[in-house]
């Protein structure tokens, strides 16, 4: 089975030797855990909440499947990580308006703290790109 990482040129990513943001395995996309980052990198997060953080990952995350030939139709597992999970209703707002039909199946941890206490969400995701 091939591996390669996918280039998505208007996502930034970390510095080099760090990670990437989508590895393609096959029929299999596997996305890295995505924060609310500007689509052309910084340090800075876009949303100072927890619906504009997700929204704006969503929005990273579906430029990421766009690139790999594939839509947010293809998500088929999301693993969802929220520093306050009293809060998890804003996650849910902002993911039905990526989402129609059948959801992706998902996983939603609380935990103590993410990368910087700003960031209050981060999720990661798995597409499956093959034919039906």
């Amino acid at each position: 089975m091939s591996r390669t990482k996918v280039f998505v040129p208007d996502v930034a990513e970390a510095g080099p030797e760090l990670w990437s943001n989508a590895i393609r395995a096959g029929d299999m996309l596997f996305i890295s855990g995505q924060v609310a980052r500007p689509f052309e990198g910084g340090t800075q997060l876009v949303g100072k909440d927890e619906y504009e953080q997700t929204r704006q990952i969503f929005s990273r995350i579906d430029r990421i499947i766009r690139a790999a030939g594939g839509t947010m139709d293809n998500l088929v597992k999301m693993t969802i990580y929220l520093v306050d999970i009293r809060n998890n209703t804003e996650v849910w707002r902002a993911r039905r308006e990526f989402f129609t039909g059948d959801f992706p199946a998902s996983t939603l941890v609380e935990v103590r703290s993410l990368a910087k206490p700003e960031v209050l969400v981060e999720i990661e995701a798995v597409a499956y790109l093959g034919g039906s």
